[in-house]
């Protein structure tokens, strides 16, 4: 199940009951209240326009290949950019490269307050990354940064999802927070971009 995003009612309650049937264990987030077992992670509302066919970037198939001039874009975050306190700041990400729909994808998850909180960073080269839905955007460094903020939103857990043209291509950076330890989840957000900002590769 992947919890950073939208979630059917339903479909959360069945695969909730399933977690609970077989045991297993862990940490949790809470929607509209309820304390909810899954790992931290979702369905980014995300959209990119399909490539040009003149485009350097696309292959010939019509998938855009990785710009091998941009390098580990996971690299450019580390936990000592962000307000968790965790034991190792040096720590590399919890988890790389697992949402193969994007050419780098990257996860800081830990647990606050009984909460799983983190940010997940997705990036794709060649093309920009939208949003299906978006309810403001931030001038960062005279770049566009829009985003949708979910914290009120009483189907999913308090998230904000922001998309900005990134090194030739688009990031997408989604932050979890439940604990309102952090200050505003979109704001969080914000400086996540403005370090990427500090350190894009130019190509």
């Amino acid at each position: 199940m992947r919890a950073f995003g939208i979630v059917v009612p339903m479909r959360r309650v069945v695969l909730s009951l399933l977690v609970a049937a077989l045991g297993v264990s862990g940490c949790a987030y809470k929607v509209n209240g309820t304390p909810v077992a899954g790992v931290l992670d979702v369905d980014p509302p995300f959209s990119s326009a399909p490539p040009t066919p003149t485009s350097t970037s696309a292959s010939t198939s019509g998938t855009p290949k990785p710009d091998k001039n941009v390098g580990d874009i996971c690299k450019l975050l580390t936990w000592r950019d962000l307000p968790y306190d965790v034991r190792d700041k040096s720590a590399p990400p919890t988890e790389t490269g697992y949402d193969t729909t994007f050419d780098q994808s990257c996860k800081w998850q830990t647990s606050v307050d009984h909460l799983d909180v983190g940010v997940t960073l997705r990036f794709r080269g060649g093309r920009p990354i939208t949003l299906d839905t978006s309810n403001g955007s931030y001038d960062v460094g005279g770049r566009k940064l829009t985003y949708f903020d979910r914290t009120t939103d009483t189907s999913v857990q308090p998230s904000c999802v922001l998309v900005m043209d990134y090194a030739g291509g688009g990031i997408g950076i989604i932050v979890i927070d439940g604990s309102a330890r952090f200050g505003a989840i979109c704001d969080q957000g914000k400086k996540v971009a403005e370090v990427l900002l500090s350190k894009e590769p130019k190509g």
